[in-house]
């Protein structure tokens, strides 16, 4: 391993990350790129890219397949459906560079917010603050028979990477059945996990779907109108995955209707929601901006993983959250 690495970098980082980056890096060569870009967008080519070994950031997908000398990409995101294709998986391969992401610092937030829905809901926190803003009233009967503990009522968790799995981790003490299904199951999941082709015997008895899927063709619109109406009635709906794994109009249609008792999402399809979007509007439907994954120390999280992953990289050793 050279000891002294060009890394570029488009990461968007406020100064006591860019600090702790610049320190962490001393020993090699950084280039930023002048125009900074969050972890949920893709940056542009770049001549600057074209001469690193290490991309930190969202580097173009198309440019960081034909770059001989970029070794090892790390993104800022858990997701990573730009670089998913099969031709980019072929070309990182073919010359034996690595992709990681940030699955590790996101889940833990993501894993957090999706509980917070879940013990929100059941314990009738929306409702009562609408009281609250709308209407000033004491709701003490109808809020109090409403609420409801989580204890023995399942959850079926679609998809079953590192925010489902640390999901799965927190609602041990509430004594909830936890199920998942995912593309291929391993056998070393610590929840009993079916393969995607048994979903639709499986919505029918979940109280709780949380979507954690990402975007790609396999997946897309992969909560239909024939599988959302085979939820559970009265069951509830989160998504912290994609908004392009929902039909959405679907989505309103149970919400309205009552067969969903609530939604909470942090996705959707477009971002931002537009204005005048009915799911704004749909009964029982609360949405947040895509901030599951945010928390006050995100950015030097995000760059603290990448430092840790710098010193196995400059050591030979495996990298943490390694895609490719």
């Amino acid at each position: 391993m050279a000891s002294k690495l060009t890394i570029w970098c488009n990461a968007e980082l406020p100064p006591d990350a860019l600090a702790e980056l610049k320190l962490g890096t001393q020993n090699h060569h950084l280039e930023f790129e002048g125009q900074a870009t969050s972890n949920l967008a893709a940056g542009g080519a770049s001549e600057l890219l074209a001469t690193a070994d290490v991309a930190f950031g969202q580097p173009d997908p198309h440019q960081s397949m034909g770059l001989s000398g970029l070794r090892w990409i790390h993104l800022t995101s858990a997701g990573y459906t730009r670089y998913s294709g099969d031709d980019f998986r072929a070309a990182i391969e073919a010359r034996g560079a690595t992709m990681t992401n940030s699955s590790s610092v996101f889940d833990e937030p993501c894993a957090q917010h999706l509980l917070a829905f879940m013990l929100g809901f059941a314990r009738q926190l929306p409702q009562a603050a609408q009281c609250q803003t709308t209407e000033n009233k004491w709701q003490y009967a109808r809020l109090r028979a409403a609420s409801r503990i989580l204890r023995d009522e399942t959850v079926l968790l679609l998809g079953f990477g590192a925010i489902a799995r640390r999901l799965g981790e927190l609602l041990v003490p509430f004594g909830l059945n936890v199920i998942a299904v995912r593309q291929t199951p391993r056998g070393d999941e610590p929840v009993p996990t079916h393969p995607v082709t048994e979903l639709d015997q499986l919505l029918p008895q979940a109280d709780h779907v949380v979507n954690t899927l990402p975007a790609s063709a396999s997946t897309d619109k992969m909560l239909n109108a024939d599988r959302i109406a085979l939820i559970r009635p009265g069951a509830k709906f989160y998504n912290v995955g994609r908004g392009t794994t929902v039909d959405q109009m679907a989505l309103q249609s149970a919400l309205q209707t009552g067969h969903l008792a609530c939604a909470y999402l942090d996705v959707t399809d477009p971002e931002p929601l537009p204005d005048e979007h009915p799911l704004w509007s749909a009964p029982n439907c609360f949405i947040t901006p895509h901030i599951a994954g945010g928390f006050q120390t995100e950015h030097l999280s995000l760059v603290r993983h990448f430092l840790a992953n710098l010193k196995r990289f400059e050591n030979d050793e495996a990298l943490a959250d390694r895609v490719i």
